[in-house]
């Protein structure tokens, strides 16, 4: 087999022999700027276990990897800790190929990978809480973290080596040669992370709570954790960061911080947002005006990830709000922002239902809603756009409210 592509040593027995998935832009609707990584790991202990496998076109990189420091057939075990197709699309193959001893699931992933692949259960083997693994000279415990972010999600320790494997929790979309954290601008890993967790976890924010709290109680100590996806984490500051991160994000605690969200025919919505933005500055704000027309919905759930309020905006067309904040909005409901002070607003000719519309779907969303929306006729003059500034003051008003309540 060819050895083209080589494993990475991250720790004594632990290498790194995932895939680097350079062209990824889209995730599921999520926009990956910086493409991504498939991470699977080797521990070659003395019965050798591959701990998840990568998407399935990346099945030969991954078996290259593998090749380039043990013979794949000698590889007795194969854990998979979540059956998603980016972790577990290539194990049919790698099945075939290593023909382990075994193959590990939780007893959800043990369905998913059934359902998945149309595979026995027999041939995959349920491991839950407290079980352990041994592996002759070292040992994997298992811990299940249901919805974090599937219900077969759960993370493997290498105690004798400290090392989480803690599948999709603590990772993110980022295409890289660097396996390390520390490796790579702390800006592009504090993005990343963020959009990772906005865009995949946010709406799992309870049970995210639960599985910290569920392996914090367990005291492990950790010297490394190793996602599915990006870089490992192998500092104490570093890892201290993103489990703190988690806990904050997961909390959704008010922020002094404003997202306006529009999208306009001819502008004049636009020029409305712009004048309610300056109000929620001039209110105390900080204020992020995201025009669909050049943004993403990846980019607007990211950027409310730390947000307090949500005000959006629209021209009426078809009697309806436009396309582009549709999509926004249906992505907002699924991923399950909390705590948000939230308005409406929008230009329109004769109608005028978008503000409307938006007001009812931000009220069913459970948002404080501070005032019925802003309604201007046409192209805004300059007392319609004084009242797009008391807009945003009453808003930024709500919103440190909000914060200090």
């Amino acid at each position: 087999m060819s050895e083209a592509f080589q494993a990475t040593k991250i720790a004594d027995k632990v290498y790194w022999v995932g895939a680097i998935d350079w062209d990824l832009r889209d995730f599921h609707g999520y926009l990956t700027s910086r493409g991504s990584t498939y991470n699977a790991y080797l521990v070659l202990a003395e019965k050798p276990v591959l701990i998840d496998t990568v998407k399935a076109p990346f099945f030969d990189q991954m078996m290259s990897r593998i090749a380039s420091v043990i013979e794949p057939g000698e590889i007795e075990y194969i854990v998979s800790n979540h059956a998603e197709m980016d972790h577990s699309g290539c194990l049919p193959r790698a099945i075939e190929a290593i023909q382990p001893e075994q193959v590990y699931a939780s007893r959800m992933g043990q369905r998913a990978l059934a359902a998945h692949f149309h595979l026995d259960r027999e041939s995959v083997s349920v491991v839950g809480d407290g079980d352990t693994l041994d592996l002759g000279d070292l040992s994997l415990a298992f811990v299940e973290t249901r919805m974090c972010h599937w219900p077969d999600s759960m993370v493997s320790y290498l105690p004798e080596r400290e090392i989480l494997f803690s599948q999709d929790a603590f990772g993110m979309h980022l295409a890289s040669c660097e396996r390390f954290v520390d490796e790579i601008d702390p800006s592009i890993i504090d993005y990343e992370t963020a959009k990772y967790f906005a865009n995949i976890l946010l709406h799992l924010s309870p049970f995210i709570d639960k599985a910290l709290t569920k392996v914090e109680e367990l005291d492990l100590p950790l010297k490394m954790v190793a996602p599915d996806h990006g870089p490992i984490w192998r500092t104490q500051d570093g890892i201290q960061q993103i489990v703190g991160n988690y806990a904050r994000w997961s909390a959704q605690e008010p922020t002094r911080k404003a997202v306006v969200v529009c999208d306009s025919m001819w502008g004049s919505t636009v020029k409305m947002a712009q004048v309610i933005a300056d109000g929620l500055a001039e209110g105390g704000l900080q204020v992020a005006l995201m025009n669909m027309t050049a943004c993403h919905r990846s980019d607007v759930i990211t950027e409310l990830l730390d947000a307090g309020a949500l005000v959006v905006g629209s021209a009426t067309m078809n009697n309806n709000m436009l396309p582009a904040v549709a999509d926004v909005m249906m992505y907002i409901r699924g991923l399950k922002p909390r705590n948000l002070v939230a308005a409406s607003f929008g230009s329109f000719g004769w109608s005028g239902e978008a503000s409307k519309h938006l007001h009812a779907a931000l009220t069913d969303m459970e948002y404080q809603m501070v005032t019925d929306p802003l309604r201007i006729n046409y192209v805004p003059d300059g007392e319609a756009l004084n009242q797009c500034r008391e807009f945003g003051l009453q808003l930024a008003a709500a919103t440190i409210g909000a914060c200090e309540g």
